[in-house]
């Protein structure tokens, strides 16, 4: 239950858990139908809230969200059902230019250099080559 307590988890992170902690798989079973009929697990409600928590605080975007919950053992279709209530709510291109004004404080992107850096931080915090090129491919200032 403490390890529960700390943040909500998937069900494969509290199996992962339970077997580093060297319970048998027939214990481990029991354990997790347990919790999920007390409604402490639920991969649903697990991977909405971290999509949305994800993309609204952090500013990550969709493919990062993804990768994440697939660590986390999140199966497909939940991801993409948790992804697509996510970003109803955000607007991805607009997110990712706030990021680059916070970040990129000069907004100079017609350096090579800035423009290769700017696009590696784009993609590495999960936006598309497409939401990427639309961006850089215009100057800040210029929207």
């Amino acid at each position: 239950m403490r390890y529960l307590g700390y943040r909500s988890r998937s069900e494969a992170e509290t199996r992962r858990y339970l077997h580093r902690r060297g319970c048998t798989p027939a214990v481990i079973e029991t354990v997790i139908e347990r919790l999920r009929s007390l409604n402490y697990l639920d991969d649903g409600a697990f991977a909405r809230d971290w999509a949305l928590t994800r993309a609204q605080s952090r500013a990550f975007g969709r493919r990062r969200i993804e990768q994440e919950l697939l660590d986390k053992g999140i199966g497909r279709p939940l991801i993409q059902a948790a992804l697509r209530e996510a970003f109803e709510q955000v607007d991805e291109t607009e997110r990712a230019r706030r990021l680059l004004i916070r970040y990129f404080k000069s907004g100079d992107f017609t350096e090579p250099k800035t423009l290769r850096r700017a696009a590696a931080f784009l993609h590495r915090r999960g936006y598309s080559s497409n939401v990427v090129f639309n961006l850089l491919r215009y100057s800040i200032e210029d929207d």
